[in-house]
């Protein structure tokens, strides 16, 4: 590591409070996807008294924005993905190895986007420091992301095209490893069918309502025998939004189901789509309703980038691995006994490597070690998750790279409490700080080596056939928020 970038990394270390009061403060507000206004609005100004030239409302989304700082023409443009929303149902009290709400039934950072966005943020600060220290032509933007959980804003960012300007785009995600994410997953689409009938005496007059569940129920049956007849790698999802009240004695004038659709590529999940529709317009000929068909968001699959893959790791390589205390160690144990499977890590798709077999079985003793406060092995594929992300919208447009940062204990399930106990955690922390730097010293590796930039852009051209991007999100739909 050159003292350039040494002193980026530094400047990371000695600032790392700042970044993880952000990742707290967010934490606690913990806002849903899409109605993220205090958690933005504390970027904004976060981003604006780092010196960053701010912009807001990006692509008609009222909390997306973006911080960039530009020294000369601008050289390469390096995007660094943040997110901050939060999850339905898992407010939980930080710290403790017991299930402790602070709010019945409130929300929280169950997927850690409260450390994701605060790391990100810290990096772009990183790389800022760096541009004016060196006088090195280039463009660092930070892009505040919202609704990953539920609204795809990168999505509707990519349909507006703008990662396009990016010559890369880096991210991460809080996890149980310390690891690159490579390969692919799928993509998907949500649509919310919104039946209208009439209400009726369920007893009196039966024969003067139309019931609007009866068009959900069949709806949902229609879809069910549709499962026989799709592609093998296909899934098809489905939550009831409203029964249409609780009252049995009254034929339900409404209610409304929300569909996902997932596949592996983005035009078997649109024509899949279809057919769910034909199915929502069936049931509503079947009850003589009517419905309203709104489009919520759409993510397309992951494009790799084995170029940028093996930046991020030399970086994972060269920042030192955070270090635990006893207490930490011990509450990672007490916290880890409160969920019944482990599961040996593993890089995706490693499985069939045996010399990476036995070294993770080595590094974990087996799965049993509590904290992977170790570097997995180096793993790049095209294999297949079963997943779905916005940040693949963004791969499709620009050369993009993900790892993930060890943020609680290892085998911790997705979006649980266990997980938001930890986000406000030290050892949430360190894994954040750990993380900031790591994109840090990627992006500043770019900035000074265009060769890998011009390599990472042939990889993306073979792989997207220079872009071959078809985007999810209908034409003329608007990001929409699901009320609970």
């Amino acid at each position: 590591m050159n003292a350039n970038k040494q002193n980026a990394i530094d400047y990371i270390e000695n600032n790392k409070q700042q970044y993880t009061d952000i990742s707290h403060s967010v934490w606690g507000i913990a806002e849903l996807s899409l109605k993220e206004y205090q958690s933005a609005a504390l970027y904004v100004e976060a981003l604006k008294k780092e010196g960053f030239t701010v912009e807001t409302g990006l692509s008609g989304i009222e909390t997306a924005f973006s911080g960039s700082f530009t020294v000369g023409e601008g050289g390469p443009v390096i995007g660094i993905l943040g997110e901050f929303d939060a999850l339905s149902g898992l407010s939980q009290k930080a710290c403790s190895t017991v299930r402790e709400e602070i709010v019945k039934n409130g929300s929280g950072h169950g997927c850690g986007h409260n450390m994701l966005g605060a790391a990100s943020f810290g990096a772009a600060c990183g790389v800022k420091k760096y541009l004016e220290q060196t006088g090195t032509p280039g463009t660092v933007i930070f892009y505040g992301c919202p609704g990953e959980e539920g609204g795809a804003a990168k999505a509707f960012m990519a349909r507006e095209g703008v990662w396009k300007q990016l010559d890369a785009a880096l991210s991460w995600h809080p996890g149980n490893t310390n690891e690159i994410t490579t390969g692919t997953n799928n993509s998907c689409t949500q649509v919310l069918y919104k039946f209208k009938g009439m209400a009726a005496h369920a007893a009196g007059n039966p024969e003067e309502g139309r019931s609007a569940l009866d068009a959900v129920e069949l709806m949902n049956i229609g879809v069910n025998y549709l499962r026989e007849h799709m592609k093998s790698d296909c899934r098809i999802h489905y939550a009831m939004v409203d029964g249409g009240g609780v009252s049995p004695n009254v034929v339900q004038p409404h209610a409304s189901v929300l569909y996902m659709v997932r596949s592996c590529k983005v035009a078997d999940t649109i024509a899949l789509q279809k057919r769910v529709d034909l199915l929502a317009k069936g049931a509503a000929i079947m009850t003589e309703t009517t419905y309203d068909r709104i489009f919520v968001d759409g993510t397309a699959n992951t494009v790799p980038n084995t170029t940028l893959e093996k930046v991020l790791y030399a970086n994972m390589e060269q920042v030192p691995l955070p270090e635990y205390t006893a207490e930490e160690w011990q509450y990672a144990k007490e916290l880890r006994a409160t969920f019944p499977v482990k599961r040996m890590p593993m890089p995706l798709g490693a499985q069939a490597d045996a010399g990476i077999l036995a070294k993770v079985k080595e590094l974990t003793r087996d799965g049993e070690k509590d904290i992977n406060n170790f570097l997995m092995p180096f793993y790049t594929g095209s294999e297949f998750r079963p997943g779905s992300t916005d940040v693949g919208d963004v791969s499709w447009l620009t050369p993009t790279a993900q790892f993930t940062a060890a943020t609680w204990p290892s085998g911790n399930p997705g979006h649980s409490w266990q997980n938001v106990s930890c986000g406000a955690s030290t050892i949430g922390d360190k894994g954040l700080i750990y993380a900031a730097k790591v994109l840090c010293g990627a992006a500043i590796d770019l900035l000074e080596q265009p060769a890998i930039i011009a390599a990472a852009k042939q990889e993306f051209i073979d792989r997207t056939g220079g872009s071959g991007y078809l985007c999810p999100i209908e034409a003329d739909a608007v990001p929409y928020v699901i009320e609970e």
